[in-house]
């Protein structure tokens, strides 16, 4: 007779279910675990964003797509780009975002990752180095992700610096946490991430232009929290706030009696009301002050909280317990006064009228109906209408060449006269 073995219990039958009951248990405690750990929160970390959408109106009083005519000048040389430096340059896009700079507060180091999408858009420039920058096919959609960002309130060391003036550095001049990043080449450390972009979306209004010059604003979605009409010839500024816009408005012109110290001061408190704490809304205040209150008119307004969240999506994992974001939308008009300064200008080779305007000169110049004699409709600015499609169907952000001569920047008078070749003029974009 031959004698039976006995089994080790974990092969019987009631072995093998709790065999599989375990199994199954590590398993669902490894995956709640891992969707806690998505899920988290932390709670003393705040996160607070500032940034500006530039655009220029057309005649119907929408954004229209434009390029500028000379390349950017106000970044360091450390701030990464995609593709070439002057790759920015010949993107076609009714909004330019210039300068969103995110700050961390937290009392103890922390890592999170962060991630932003740009609709109808490409993010163009950035620092500290990215993980992953992507444009997005036709231009439907880039991001970015900063898989590992260090917050770390302790840190101590010098922030990159170069010679030269920037407006990039204001922007540090707040209590935030310095943040660091891991790259082969070292660690990078800044205030703040930043980054830069353009976009084919369009604005949340519209600003019309009448034969009296009376400006005519119309919501095209939520509230706009604030508008302020500028405008700025020669030393002589003047400004008109009309609060919030839930519908439609009309402002006249503003007497050209007023004070940018005072517009400053006025502005950083609604800033301040959009959450932004004192020392922020002074940085961005102090990083485009120069630009917003240069020569020419244009509707200043603070951009809706949901178009935000639209049209710039932002994700943060670990959440933090607070989110700020206050964007501020610059939308240029060309007034009867700033198309017969431009004009008269190149009819007289004025290049330092024209300097004024810089790169806003080619929509200026569109608007007004100069056109390149050897531009073809094709290649020339194109309207965008509310799916970012131009007139023949396409997505309308596209890079494009705009007419440059050797030694510089080209400019064609009307009715196809002799270009006007000048240096390429400074602009920020």
């Amino acid at each position: 007779m031959i004698a039976r073995m006995k089994q080790p219990f974990w092969r019987t039958n009631v072995g093998y279910r709790w065999f599989h009951l375990v199994v199954l248990g590590l398993a669902a405690h490894c995956i709640a675990g891992l969707l806690m750990a998505q899920g988290q929160v932390f709670s003393d970390l705040t996160v607070h964003e500032w940034g500006t959408f530039t655009s220029v109106a057309g005649k119907d009083g929408r954004a229209v797509q434009w390029v500028p005519l000379a390349p950017s000048a106000d970044l360091p040389g450390f701030v990464e780009h995609f593709s070439t430096a002057d790759f920015k340059q010949g993107l076609r896009g009714t909004i330019r975002m210039e300068t969103p700079v995110m700050y961390f507060y937290s009392p103890h180091e922390a890592t999170v990752s962060v991630r932003v999408a740009f609709s109808k858009g490409v993010i163009t420039e950035w620092y500290p180095h990215a993980d992953r920058v992507e444009m997005g096919q036709m231009f439907t959609s880039g991001t970015i992700t900063w898989n590992d960002v260090t917050i770390s309130p302790d840190l101590v060391g010098e922030f990159p610096q170069e010679d030269g003036e920037s407006r990039y550095y204001a922007a540090r001049q707040t209590a935030s946490s310095p943040v660091f990043v891991k790259t082969p080449e070292g660690d990078q450390q800044e205030k703040f991430l930043f980054y830069r972009g353009v976009s084919a979306s369009q604005l949340p209004l519209s600003a019309k232009l009448d034969s009296e010059g009376k400006l005519f604003i119309r919501n095209l979605g939520e509230e706009i929290p604030a508008i302020i009409l500028f405008e700025r010839r020669g030393e002589a500024v003047g400004y008109r706030s009309a609060g919030a816009l839930e519908d439609e408005t009309v402002l006249d012109p503003p007497e050209l009696t007023g004070r940018v110290d005072t517009l400053c001061a006025e502005l950083e408190g609604v800033l301040v009301e959009r959450g932004l704490y004192p020392d922020e809304a002074d940085a961005m205040v102090a990083t485009w002050r120069d630009s917003w209150f240069e020569e020419g008119s244009r509707l200043i307004y603070i951009v809706p909280s949901g178009f935000i969240a639209k049209v710039l999506p932002l994700a943060i994992e670990p959440a933090p317990g607070q989110i700020v974001r206050a964007f501020v939308g610059r939308l240029e008009l060309v007034t009867p006064a700033t198309a017969k300064a431009v004009e008269t200008a190149v009819a007289s080779n004025d290049e330092a009228t024209l300097h004024k305007y810089g790169r806003f000169l080619e929509p200026i110049l569109q608007t007004v109906g100069e056109n390149p004699p050897e531009s073809s409709q094709e290649d020339g600015p194109r309207s965008v209408d509310n799916d970012g499609q131009d007139g023949y169907g396409r997505t309308a952000m596209a890079p494009t060449p705009h007419p440059v001569s050797p030694r510089g920047c080209c400019l064609y008078g009307r009715g196809g006269a002799s270009p006007l070749h000048l240096s390429c003029l400074p602009g920020r974009y």
